[in-house]
């Protein structure tokens, strides 16, 4: 779809814009979202939330103004008090300890990171050791390894870590994935496990979820014959940083992760004519308008959204939070 032009000043060459779409926000991360200010309507201010809600300051600090209090461990939270545990998920202690300190605890871990556990759950109960793909330190690989039994879970992150990896001898092997990663790295980190260990089981359906394959596909349908891709999105976002790595595989000249308009650097513009941008699936859709405006209030501009697939998903707040 071709959007009006966008004029303004213009200060060089007109800039044609291709807009990812699908983009931005994704049903995980509204979700999360709307946990933490219908917490708030509920419990009142403060309400505590475990890490980052989710990657990106702007939604985080957003939050902060509402009476979101954001605590790195449970040790900072008030007995009894309302603590929100992220969309990426928690290990079982943590949990364990909100309900030994008899906290009102709400769990925002997207559903398809949920079912990323449950998976890891039956693999374990089927007496099987699992390769993890995904990457080290990042919140949702720390919660997804905190579901099983210490010793049960192998992290793998590169390809070469598939070629080397070793498991128990005699066990029988399963994988699984960060819901977040590559589309194309996992898929080739898979044929070497295929390869490795032809019995390897693996999960029902993708552990990629829906939402980073539309948004890399999307970029993708941007990438090529672009000068420039910006990509909106935090220096955390696992994400977000994938899609830059994809607009540039994709056949982008140059590919950038910006957190906001503030971060745009003109020479990368002034020297470009077309311009791909998209959005991390944390990223709120205000940052792109602020782009795109950004963009415009300096050169005569045009917008092209490129659509690859519609997203109608939503999913259901907890419990706790429905009444």
């Amino acid at each position: 779809m071709t959007v009006s032009p966008v004029s303004s000043a213009s200060t060089g060459p007109a800039k044609v814009i291709r807009l990812a779409a699908p983009r931005g926000f994704c049903a995980g991360v509204d979700r999360a979202v709307k946990i933490v200010e219908v917490a708030l309507e509920k419990y009142g201010a403060p309400v505590y939330v475990r890490h980052e809600i989710v990657h990106n300051k702007y939604v985080v600090d957003g939050l902060a103004a509402k009476g979101a209090v954001f605590v790195k461990e449970l040790d900072e939270v008030p007995e009894e008090a309302p603590v929100v545990f992220s969309a990426h998920g928690v290990a079982k202690s943590v949990v364990a300890e909100a309900d030994r300190r008899q906290m009102i605890a709400v769990d925002a871990t997207c559903p398809l990171v949920t079912k990323v556990h449950v998976e890891a759950h039956r693999h374990v109960r089927d007496g099987c050791h699992i390769l993890l793909i995904g990457h080290a330190g990042h919140p949702e690989v720390e919660g997804t390894m905190g579901q099983v039994p210490a010793g049960t879970m192998t992290l793998v992150e590169t390809a070469d870590d598939a070629r080397t990896v070793t498991a128990p001898e005699g066990m029988e092997i399963a994988f699984a994935s960060q819901t977040t990663l590559s589309v194309d790295d996992t898929a080739e980190i898979v044929g070497i496990l295929r390869d490795r260990f032809p019995g390897i089981k693996g999960p029902r359906g993708e552990d990629i979820c829906y939402a980073t394959t539309n948004r890399q596909n999307a970029v993708k349908a941007i990438a090529e014959g672009a000068d420039l891709v910006l990509v909106i999105g935090a220096e955390n976002s696992s994400n977000s940083r994938r899609l830059v790595e994809v607009a540039l595989r994709g056949g982008a000249s140059d590919a950038k992760l910006i957190a906001d308009a503030s971060m745009i650097n003109w020479d990368d513009v002034a020297a470009a004519t077309t311009i791909g941008i998209s959005a991390g699936a944390s990223a709120p859709e205000v940052l792109v308008d602020e782009v795109i405006a950004a963009i415009s209030a300096r050169h005569d501009t045009t917008v092209d959204e490129v659509l690859v697939a519609q997203e109608d998903i939503a999913f259901k707040l907890p419990t706790v939070l429905q009444d």
